[in-house]
């Protein structure tokens, strides 16, 4: 038997696809933000919670691209759903006019899925002067979750359905410098690991959901956080790294998952009746999966939280 087929015990596997994993599901009624959705799994993403009857709102770099995405969905999903709007990650003034933007559009908010990432680039600092791995994957999405709290916490209310919020993080994260999180040198070329870097924001991202369900269990909010791996996809992330990118998208199509199965962990957290509740847990292939000892870190987390309402404040 293939050996990524086996089944964990949600009755999914690293093989299950994002339309396996939501089947059956009735997602009508519910409003989801996707950034990144313009391309790879965010695509694929935004595909399937439409097609699952989901609002779904594609928050993307490049518009028309998304619209562009936008068309290829509605062709085989003519009810979809779907709103293309702007937003740049590595802009905090970006971010802050998607949210005005959305608010004032007057719509629910069930379910944010922090999705959009770079990985393993050179060093360069973001519009704000921010590392660009640090500020696309991590603080674009904590400066868009803080923004967009009250959305969720009032549709939670409202509708009495929990809210979930999503963060893909990656199995990079245990590749994160020695001390974790680099609160000192997080803009210092001088040490720059272009990998470290990676695994520092993707372990941002884990702690920052931990942070995140903490404060909402004791807020008494019904509101989930939760992060996940997606698998090791044929995305065009390693772009910057020519004879890795070469590797993966020739022998390493054997064993990696197409951007359908690379979809089907988020979908999961985000629709699935069985992660209602479950909230602070990371997942991989569609089941509960076990992060680094750094990122179940508690302190490490509040740590972050801090910091990083520092860097958007």
């Amino acid at each position: 038997m293939w050996p990524f087929s086996r089944k964990g015990p949600s009755g999914f596997s690293w093989y299950s696809t994002a339309e396996e994993v939501t089947e059956g599901i009735d997602g009508s009624g519910l409003t989801a933000i996707v950034t990144g959705a313009s391309s790879g799994i965010g695509t694929e993403t935004a595909r399937v919670l439409a097609k699952r009857g989901v609002h779904v709102v594609m928050a993307v770099r490049n518009v028309t691209s998304g619209n562009n995405v936008k068309e290829e969905i509605l062709k085989e999903i003519p009810s979809a759903k779907l709103d293309v709007m702007e937003l740049d990650l590595t802009s905090k003034a970006s971010v802050r006019k998607f949210a005005s933007e959305f608010k004032s559009q007057n719509l629910p908010l069930n379910v944010l899925i922090n999705n959009a990432g770079v990985m393993a680039t050179p060093f360069s600092l973001s519009q704000d002067g921010i590392e660009l791995q640090f500020a696309t994957n991590h603080i674009g999405h904590f400066l868009l979750t803080n923004l967009l709290l009250e959305n969720l916490k009032n549709t939670a209310r409202e509708s009495e359905v929990e809210g979930r919020i999503v963060n893909v993080s990656s199995e990079g994260h245990r590749f994160s410098y020695g001390e974790g999180i680099r609160f000192d040198k997080i803009n210092d070329p001088s040490s720059y690991s272009s990998l470290g870097a990676y695994g520092q924001s993707k372990l941002a991202n884990i702690l920052h959901a931990n942070e995140l369900s903490r404060r909402f269990k004791e807020e008494g909010v019904e509101i989930t956080a939760n992060s996940l791996h997606p698998g090791s996809i044929i995305t065009n992330l390693l772009r910057y790294h020519s004879f890795l990118d070469f590797l993966h998208r020739t022998a390493g199509k054997l064993v990696l998952k197409n951007a359908q199965q690379g979809a089907a962990t988020t979908c999961y957290v985000a629709l699935h009746s069985q992660v209602k509740g479950v909230t602070g847990k990371y997942f991989s292939d569609s089941n509960l999966y076990e992060p680094s000892a750094k990122a179940k870190d508690a302190d490490l987390a509040k740590k972050l939280w801090d910091f990083s309402m520092d860097l958007i404040s």
